[in-house]
């Protein structure tokens, strides 16, 4: 049994990508719903809000594991601060994609009685924003990893673990 697999910072990488694509394809579904007209919009809403609602609690399991990992992986950084900014903008990209499943919900739920285009476009804005910070933490993270091995389990100079 390989012992690799239990190691806590692995967990993160493994449960950050479906939430990474579900956030993603979720804002496109709801741009494409803006774009559409309000019948032909149901199908793109629809699955918009699934994969908004999927991706927002990934999302938080993400951050979750990340704070596990934490501990672990800024013992060995060059550079904690790029870990520490990875960190901060994962919190943004969630807090946005929190407030647009809120606001989804809260439409979905007639909570709010405002069913207008401009209700779609400020949950649209929280998403495209979010996206963006999505991106961001992204590229913060492959740089923990790729370029300070950040969770890497490097080997000695002679591969006496192999």
């Amino acid at each position: 049994m390989d012992i690799t697999a239990w190691r806590t910072e692995v967990w993160h990488p493994l449960t950050v990508h479906f939430p990474v694509a579900l956030l993603l394809f979720a804002t496109l579904a709801k741009l494409v719903a803006l774009l559409l007209n309000p019948t032909a919009s149901v199908f793109w809403n629809r699955m918009g809000s699934c994969l908004l609602y999927a991706g927002c609690v990934g999302a938080w399991v993400s951050i979750y594991t990340g704070d596990l990992a934490d501990g672990i992986v800024s013992r060995k950084l060059c550079d904690p601060t790029v870990l520490k900014d990875h960190e901060i903008a994962a919190f943004n990209m969630a807090y946005l994609f929190s407030a647009a499943t809120v606001l989804d919900l809260a439409m979905l739920l007639n909570v709010l009685r405002v069913q207008t285009r401009l209700f779609g476009l400020v949950l649209a804005l929280l998403m495209v924003t979010g996206s963006g910070f999505l991106v961001y933490t992204g590229h913060l993270g492959a740089s923990v990893v790729y370029e300070q091995a950040g969770g890497v389990n490097v080997p000695s100079s002679d591969c006496a673990g192999f």
